[in-house]
């Protein structure tokens, strides 16, 4: 398998090699956060990319929207494309080494990145990064994709062993909103850090 770190993801960056862009907020995510009240909610948005979810919630009003990538290329790029976004908001670290904590962790095509032998770390680092009630939402594939490269796809029952000791599971469910490539294909998820 292909080394996943910093330099691959810069690397497909720089060529363009990014796919697995939608080119824009998906449409479930874009129903969630419209039913958000609290413009002044945490949230983190990890392996975000060019950051169509955080760019939609800063146009909206979201004050605390934090986008964490490794390689700088897509935060730059951002920047470049939302110059009052707060810069300290622009994180560039591996999210298995941050240590802050929010009140909503935003789950969009970064998990199925990851090599599947980090899910249970994900799960464990998901729920040291939301405070104590704090919700991770968003999408995951509940389909069998690729073993040799991202993305990896899975199923809900895998996905449950991972998570269920960290999380209460509001929703976990067969998305019904999906963007049409990935509609049938993909499981919705409102989870609470226990």
């Amino acid at each position: 398998m292909t080394d996943l770190g910093k330099n691959y993801w810069t690397n497909r960056y720089e060529l363009g090699h990014t796919q697995w862009d939608a080119g824009h907020i998906t449409t479930p995510l874009q129903i969630y956060f419209d039913s958000l009240p609290d413009k002044n909610t945490r949230i983190l948005i990890p392996g975000g990319g060019n950051g169509h979810e955080a760019a939609y919630l800063h146009e909206n009003g979201f004050k605390e929207v934090f986008l964490l990538d490794f390689s700088p290329v897509p935060l730059a790029n951002f920047q470049k494309r939302y110059p009052d976004f707060p810069a300290a908001h622009l994180l560039e670290q591996d999210f298995f080494t941050l240590n802050e904590k929010f009140d909503l962790m935003v789950e969009q095509t970064f998990f199925c990145a990851l090599e599947p032998a980090q899910r249970p770390a994900y799960a464990r680092q998901a729920a040291g990064v939301l405070k104590p009630g704090g919700k991770l939402v968003g999408l995951l594939f509940d389909a069998k994709l690729n073993d040799d490269q991202p993305p990896f796809g899975g199923s809900r029952e895998e996905y449950r062993a991972y998570f269920e000791a960290y999380f209460y599971f509001d929703k976990f469910e067969s998305c019904t909103s999906s963007i049409k490539p990935r509609l049938g294909k993909e499981l919705w998820i409102e989870l609470v850090r226990k």
